[in-house]
């Protein structure tokens, strides 16, 4: 059933250790943003919420995170979780609290309990869940870029006995953005069922169905010559005739029994549904080339891409828990099994419009000024591109394009975990874990064996496999300090498997090991004032092998190489909860170096700061609720965001960039008369200019400038 805790503060996590275990006993961090929090800071999407856990950062605009120095990219089975279970998110934009109990952020690899998983850590979402006493409320928003926003959320019994539980949740989000042609509209439809059987039995059923339609956005293009903040930040470079359409839904069906006593069964399936449809004009990450060999730094050279995608994904868990005593020794154990799939469905396809035009009515990707004669000239000599560039002193390019005119090229479009002519994907993972506590002490051992396979379809149709295998274990330890103060410590690796269209090109140079990372952390946890007041802090260091980083050889373009090692290691610390019944708090601070370590001679990125991951990044967010007398009711809200300098994508890129660090300031009013609470946000008071992340200067993505939301909650 759902959680009734009301605060900042979250006390027990399924998502450490696959079983209800209290926070303070998990021996790793696990970053969390409640459901209130949500509300107080009137957030929209699992971005605006990041940045109230220390080490995560935004690393775009789109379902993108920085965990520790290392990316974590939404649609990707290894950055994201539902509920504890690998499943299917939006990518191209971000995702929905519309029906999200809280955001959980395992840090660290996650791989022995849910196999491929990035090395910084996954990114795990909490829907709302049904509870036993009826709540309904109605939630409306109105405010800054014609922003409006419905909610409706609806919970309780649907029979005398209570053994029938429902949740419904409803949003509608609909803006413009501050953005030129960034508008995006959202639907939400999240419905919920537990039946309770028996004491000993129970059934969960839970969809999300999730709409967007907008236009995808590339981000801003900088000129060459000019500083990142010369062109406004409300442009882009899409055309008013693109669109994009993301249907995102999760199904998911729950069974819990109680074999005996202390042994219980847990099985859930989960089906997901991703499709993407979209046409888009979007940055080459180059700038136009002229007849002299030259580049013109004011126009952006783009590309034309028409693309549909259907990709759905099975994941079936199943474990057995052991609650048993032996002796003074308390033991859980845990033996279970995961099978995961993706699958792409027929039609996948995409046609896609670049490069110049040649004389004899072809294109080609890049101008030759050494064969200047055989492009189309315009009447200044300069090559034709095959999709007009876009000029950044100029909004003409956000017209409507006649895209007849192109000359395409049909392609693969991808599936969600980046390999490009996989059909299918799917593992099998085979797990074991001991909770053991012993008075003070206890530990936490675990291993899994993974075995992942892709299969892919030559141009004749025959099928191929490549299986990667890992084996990867986890220990860790707590120790109880005091009542109320545990101190921890854990080591624990991880496994990515290489993509197969890398493993299955020879032009790459493969075929390559696995990815492999290893974290150690120590840290503290403890819950102060009577409980109300969580903290923790904690001192880690990742290692990570076999990142593939492109030799840059002009005569074999797609040659790979190995990355030898990339290491992050820094200091995190945490607080969230109330401080007074009516002071709450969310507080947290990072120091994170991450760096390639060691590398093959010429790489740009060896000992450079790991791009989105700012060394230091600081939180803070407080509300105060006068208690008593004529304000009564009268709330408070203060937040401070901010972080350092942080790195684009230094080696992959020409046109590498360096987004300043910037510090934000939010304020907050609450006021509530009977079941009507009124809230007003006021975001980036101070109107500061900045970047939240970007790869480029041909793809930056600005922060918001100062907007208010006003919201109207009536629960009843």
């Amino acid at each position: 059933m759902g959680r009734r805790e009301q605060s900042y503060k979250n006390s027990v996590s399924f998502v450490g250790t696959k079983t209800a275990t209290a926070l303070k006993d998990v021996p790793q961090s696990i970053g969390y943003v409640t459901k209130e929090l949500v509300l107080d800071q009137g957030a929209i999407t699992v971005n605006d919420v990041v940045k109230n856990i220390s080490g995560v950062n935004q690393y775009s605009a789109y379902n993108d995170f920085s965990i520790r120095g290392f990316r974590s990219l939404g649609n990707l089975n290894s950055g994201n979780l539902l509920n504890g279970m690998r499943g299917l998110t939006p990518l191209w934009r971000q995702s929905s609290l519309a029906n999200i109990e809280r955001v959980e952020v395992i840090k660290g690899p996650a791989s022995a309990l849910f196999g491929n998983a990035a090395p910084g850590g996954v990114v795990n979402r909490v829907t709302k869940k049904p509870l036993d006493v009826a709540r309904r409320s109605v939630s409306l928003t109105a405010g800054s870029f014609n922003t409006s926003n419905v909610y409706a959320d609806f919970t309780g019994p649907l029979n005398e006995q209570k053994s029938l539980l429902y949740r419904l949740n409803l949003g509608y989000e609909n803006t413009d953005g501050f953005r030129d042609l960034q508008g995006l509209t959202t639907f939400i439809v999240a419905p919920s069922f537990t039946y309770i059987l028996s004491d000993r039995t129970q059934l969960n059923a839970d969809l999300t169905y999730n709409n967007n339609m907008g236009k995808l956005d590339r981000g801003l293009a900088i000129p060459g010559k000019g500083d990142i903040f010369s062109v406004p930040y409300n442009s882009s470079q899409s055309a008013a005739s693109d669109y994009l359409s993301e249907n995102t839904l999760n199904l998911s069906f729950a069974l819990s029994h109680q074999l005996a006593k202390g042994l219980l069964f847990n099985s859930t399936y989960l089906y997901s549904s991703y499709v993407d449809r979209g046409e888009e004009h979007a940055q080459q990450h180059k700038y136009q080339s002229l007849g002299d060999g030259t580049e013109d730094h004011t126009k952006v050279e783009m590309r034309f891409e028409k693309r549909y995608r259907h990709i759905t994904a099975n994941n079936f868990n199943n474990y057995l828990t052991w609650d048993v005593a032996t002796g003074d020794m308390k033991h859980k154990l845990l033996l279970g099994y995961d099978y995961f799939n993706t699958t792409i469905a027929p039609g996948l396809s995409s046609l896609s419009a670049s490069g110049y035009l040649l004389k004899d009515g072809t294109v080609v990707d890049k101008f030759d000024v050494n064969k200047k004669l055989d492009y189309k000239l315009d009447k200044n000599g300069n090559p034709i591109p095959n999709v007009p560039s876009f000029d950044l002193n100029s909004t003409m390019g956000n017209r409507i394009k006649d895209v007849t005119k192109y000359i395409y090229n049909r392609t693969g479009a991808g599936n969600p975990n980046g390999q490009g002519d996989a059909v299918r994907t799917y593992s099998n993972g085979v797990y074991l874990q001991e909770q053991l506590q012993w008075g003070r002490l206890q530990a936490l051992l675990s291993a899994r064996v993974e075995w992942f396979t892709d299969v892919t379809k030559d141009t004749k149709g025959i099928e191929k496999k490549t299986t990667q295998t890992a084996f990867t274990p986890r220990l860790g330890l707590v120790y109880a300090l005091t009542p109320s103060t545990n101190v921890y410590a854990s080591w624990i690796r991880g496994f990515e498997p290489q993509s197969v269209a890398i493993q299955s090109d020879p032009e790459t140079g493969g075929p390559f090991d696995p990815m492999k990372s290893e974290l150690w952390e120590v840290g503290a946890k403890g819950e102060y004032l009577n409980k109300r007041l969580s903290v923790t802090t904690s001192l880690f260091r990742i290692r990570k092998n076999n990142s593939l980083y492109n030799v840059g050889d002009p005569t074999r373009p797609r040659l790979m190489v190995a990355i030898g090692e990339e290491v992050s290691r820094g200091v995190e610390f945490d607080v969230s909860g109330r401080i007074l019944p009516y002071w709450s708090i969310m507080a947290s601070y990072t120091y994170n170096v991450a760096e390639i370590t060691k590398a093959a001679p010429g790489t740009k990125d060896l000992n450079v700061q790991r791009p989105g991951t700012p060394r230091h990044a600081a939180n803070l967010w407080t509300k105060f609720i006068i208690p008593s007398g004529a304000l009564r009711n009268l709330g408070m809200g203060l937040g401070i965001n901010g972080v350092s300098a942080r790195e684009g994508q230094v080696g992959r890129r020409a046109q590498p960039v360096t987004y300043p660090g910037y510090t934000l300031l939010n304020l907050a009013l609450y006021y509530k008369v009977r079941d009507m609470q009124l809230q007003l946000n006021w975001n980036n008071v101070l109107d500061k200019r900045y970047y939240i992340g970007g790869m480029d200067r041909f793809r930056s993505f600005p922060g918001a400038p100062s907007n208010i939301n006003l919201t109207a909650t009536y629960r009843f």
